[in-house]
């Protein structure tokens, strides 16, 4: 029968969601985004919230798209990126459960502006190589 597979699969598609923080139920609020910490609850929504679908993936689509951004803006040839994530580049999931854990533990940032959050993270967690002008690395 076909059901094994099936399982296999929704055990790791359930592997792959943020750690889950019960604190509290995600609000309305919360999707104005108007620091890290309304971020964090939207990543770490309780999967029985009636908004758990709409939060986690705004969450995604939050980080995804800012760090896209970076990459769109840092794709030439002189760019000077400030983040270098290694390669092979962490998965999505595995890079958001990160973030919300740097972010959790990180309470002092808890509001600030999430972007400018995001980036302290990704700049301390894969910082990029300085290089000279010369194009050798410091």
């Amino acid at each position: 029968m076909r059901i094994k597979p099936l399982i296999n699969t929704g055990i790791v598609l359930l592997a792959t969601l943020p750690p889950v923080s019960y604190a509290s139920a995600v609000t309305e609020e919360d999707f104005l985004v108007r620091n890290v910490q309304d971020l964090i609850d939207l990543c770490t929504t309780p999967r029985d919230d009636p908004l758990n679908v709409a939060a986690v993936h705004f969450c995604t689509g939050y980080l995804v798209g800012a760090y896209h951004y970076h990459d769109s803006l840092h794709s030439g040839p002189d760019s000077q990126p400030w983040v270098c994530p290694p390669d092979p580049k962490p998965t999505r999931q595995e890079a958001i459960a990160e973030f919300v854990s740097w972010a959790q533990a990180h309470p002092e940032y808890g509001k600030d502006r999430p972007v400018d959050v995001m980036f302290r993270f990704m700049a301390e967690k894969w910082p990029c190589k300085k290089t000279g002008r010369s194009g050798l690395t410091d």
